[in-house]
This record gives structure tokens, C-alpha cells and sequence, in this order.
């Protein structure tokens, strides 16, 4: 899969078209099947462009409705949903986040210190626990770059329920190796499975479920796995962080010299209002190697790098590569140019934006301002996500007709 996808924009719009067709009740009834690498007809695989938006969730909702209409592709719709309500629930409680990055730190160095612990977690990275489902998802996550969905919740079930091991340092495996990996829904749906997000109900892999959306394909022993677990709401025994206001970014302004960063969290730059900005200089940034304390996976990395290529093509503009340096570094590359603020399309809760929140006392020291575009998709739906997902769900009627849809 991964030699096979194009990060530009154009291939994804071909892929999107060539999916359109099954996103109705083709997708309703076959989405949950895991069909293994290569052949999976069921569900569009474009979580990787949507990551990065290449695709945006408005315009992938459009060609279902378009394709199928607003009844039929429900589900479809409801899934695309899912990624901006996992992000505004982050935006939302950015100490889960900050609360992840510290523990699972401290995860990795008792590892260190624990042999058995550290040959157990290599063993379930590299496909050797002798489970084979299990560890043909896992060679399938390094061989391709993705899972399917129901894959990854038997995967992270096991890995916390039945192996045993560090929820944080499973969800890190993904985030290092998904095409897709975005930190809110990565990290949501691992807390998820764990009873964390949901508390009290975790989601426990069942041997007879396997079977079944795998076609038998892989027909596990019900002794392998546990089978009643209880959630790891124990870890917080506080609860969640009140849930506050999402951020307000500062907005750009028209008359200032402006240093222009492109980034992987938004790679439609032909929607912002670029023209109106004094533009001194411009240049894509590469995060992904921000994603783990351990090495992000070489495709993760390539995949990036063709999508800020893609995006700095098609900006018009005359765009450099910054190299990923010291925080300090963003505010010297903004007065080499002359310019007096940086303006990016929004950076949500995650690892770029921890790091841009270090560079800020540079930033701020040296006069400079950095400006965020949002997009309305954002600003709508987000503050609906401070419980579940079914207050989300009750207002996608009301999304739909705001968009125009």
C-alpha cells in the first residue's frame, strides 16, 4: 500500500472518486469486514489525505451526499465525523494530551529497566507473540502503513487486555507507523479501548468477532484471549480534566510582512486567503519525526515530505524546506525575511503544536506574532464535542445544512 499511495492532492481526488460509488449502503454493510492488506474493497483508505487535508471533510461529505444522497451514505458520513469530533474533544482537554506525552515517556524508561517487559513489547511490535492474528496486524501496520479500523481496536484490545502492555506505548506503535496517525483520534481511541475515554467500558476483542469480520480468515481460540477485562479508569482516579473552550487563534493581519509555514495539518492552502497576505517568505515545515521520543517510520516520513511538496507546488509561491531544528530556530527564520508574523493554517493539540509553543518566547521576544487560520468546519463542530459522540451525531443535520450539503 504504501509504494502504491501518491501524497498530492490529485491522487486522492482520483481515489475519492473511484470510492464514491461504495459509500452508501456498500459501505454500511461491508465497513466493519477486515479483508486484509490489499484487499480492502470495503472501506475508502483515505484517511491518510483526510489526515493531512488533502482531501477536507466537507468535500468528502459532499461526494457521498452528491454520489449516494444524505440518507444512504449516513454511516459514511457519521465516520468522517468521528475525526472532528475526536479533535474538538482534544481541543477541548489539552492536558489528555499533555498527560500521554509525560506518561508515556515514563513508559519508555521502565522498559528500559525491564527486560521482560522490553522483549514482551518487541515481540508484539515485530509480529512475534505467536498470536497470528495479532501479529499479522502488526506486520501488516509496518508492511503498509494502516489497518483496517476493526483491526485496530481487536489490536489495541489484545495488546492491553490480554498482553498486557502499556496502553501508551501501543498507541505510540501506531502513531509511528500510521499514514493516518493524527494525535486526537489516535490517542482517543486507544483511551477508548481502555475504558479511559468511555470510562468503565472498555472495548474487549472477542474471539467469535474476529472470526466473523474476518471471514474466518483468522479464527482465534477463545482461551487466547481475555475475556472479561476491566478498564483502566483506576489510572485516573481524578477523572477528566474540566472540558474548557477550544483555543481562539490569533488572526492574521493584511498589513504585516508575513512568513508563511505550511505544515502537515492542513495541505489545502488554495482555501485561505493567501493573495491578501504580504508574503516575505514561505516554507513547509516536516513534523512527523515530532510524533514519538522513537523513530517514526520511514514511510510516515515520505509520505509527509510528498505532501508538503504538493502543497508548496500548488501555493504558487517560491517555498523553501525548513529543516525541524531547535524551537528557537522558527524565530530566525522570520527576521532573516523581514517578515513580523508567521500565518499558518491551524495547528491543533499534538506534537507540532507543543513545539511551536515552545518557540514561543523567541517568537514573542523578537516581536513576532503567529496567526492561525481555522476553518468554519472546525469552529462548528467542535464545541459540540465535550461528551460522546452521540452529542456530535444529533447535530450533523444541522452541520450539513450550515455547509449547504
Amino acid at each position: 500500500m504504501t509504494q502504491q499511495m501518491t501524497a498530492t492532492r490529485a491522487e486522492a481526488q482520483a481515489r475519492l472518486e473511484r470510492f464514491a460509488p461504495n459509500m452508501g449502503r456498500a459501505y454500511a454493510q461491508g465497513r466493519n469486514f477486515d479483508r486484509g492488506a490489499g484487499a480492502h474493497r470495503d472501506v475508502s483508505m483515505l484517511s491518510p489525505y483526510i489526515r493531512r487535508r488533502l482531501l477536507t471533510e466537507q468535500e468528502v461529505i459532499a461526494t457521498a451526499i452528491k454520489s449516494q444522497g444524505a440518507e444512504a451514505s449516513a454511516k459514511f458520513i457519521d465516520e468522517v465525523i468521528w475525526r472532528s469530533y475526536f479533535k474538538g474533544w482534544l481541543e477541548q482537554r489539552p492536558e489528555v494530551w499533555d498527560s500521554y506525552t509525560v506518561e508515556l515517556r515514563q513508559d519508555l524508561a521502565k522498559m528500559q529497566g525491564d527486560a521482560g517487559l522490553r522483549h514482551a513489547v518487541h515481540a508484539a511490535e515485530t509480529g512475534q507473540t505467536g498470536l497470528h492474528y495479532f501479529d499479522s496486524w502488526a506486520l501488516e501496520l509496518i508492511e503498509t502503513g494502516y489497518l483496517h479500523n476493526h483491526a485496530r481496536m481487536w489490536f489495541a484490545s489484545i495488546w492491553i487486555f490480554t498482553l498486557k502492555l502499556p496502553w501508551r506505548v501501543g498507541a505510540d506503535f501506531f502513531l509511528r507507523h500510521l499514514l493516518d496517525g493524527d494525535p486526537a483520534s489516535n490517542t482517543l481511541s486507544w483511551r477508548w479501548v481502555a475504558g479511559l475515554h468511555t470510562r468503565g467500558k472498555p472495548y474487549v476483542a472477542q474471539a467469535d468477532n474476529i472470526a466473523r469480520f474476518t471471514n474466518e480468515r483468522f479464527v482465534p481460540r477463545a482461551q487466547e484471549l481475555t475475556q472479561n477485562a476491566a478498564g483502566l479508569e483506576a489510572l485516573e482516579p481524578d477523572g477528566l480534566p474540566a472540558c474548557k473552550a477550544p483555543r481562539s487563534p490569533l488572526a492574521p493581519q493584511r498589513h504585516l510582512p508575513t512568513a508563511l509555514l505550511l505544515t502537515e495539518e492542513d495541505c489545502r492552502i488554495e482555501d485561505f486567503p493567501i493573495e491578501d497576505l504580504i508574503c516575505t517568505t514561505a516554507a513547509t515545515l516536516a513534523a512527523s519525526p515530532l510524533r514519538s521520543p522513537r523513530e517514526v517510520a520511514r514511510p510516515v516520513v515520505q509520505f509527509e515530505a510528498g505532501a508538503l511538496a504538493d502543497v508548496a507546488q500548488r501555493s504558487g509561491l517560491a517555498v523553501s524546506s525548513m529543516v525541524l531544528g531547535a524551537p528557537s530556530d522558527l524565530a530566525q527564520w522570520v527576521l532573516q525575511s523581514g517578515a513580523e508574523q508567521i500565518v499558518t493554517p491551524y495547528v491543533p493539540v499534538g506534537p507540532l503544536r507543543d513545539w511551536l509553543v515552545r518557540a514561543k518566547p523567541e517568537l514573542d521576544s523578537a516581536g513576532i506574532s503567529l496567526a492561525e487560520w481555522r476553518r468554519d468546519w472546525d469552529a462548528m463542530i467542535w464545541p459540540y464535542a465535550t461528551a460522546g459522540f452521540f452529542k456530535v451525531k444529533k447535530q450533523i443535520p444541522k452541520f450539513l445544512r450550515e455547509i449547504s450539503l
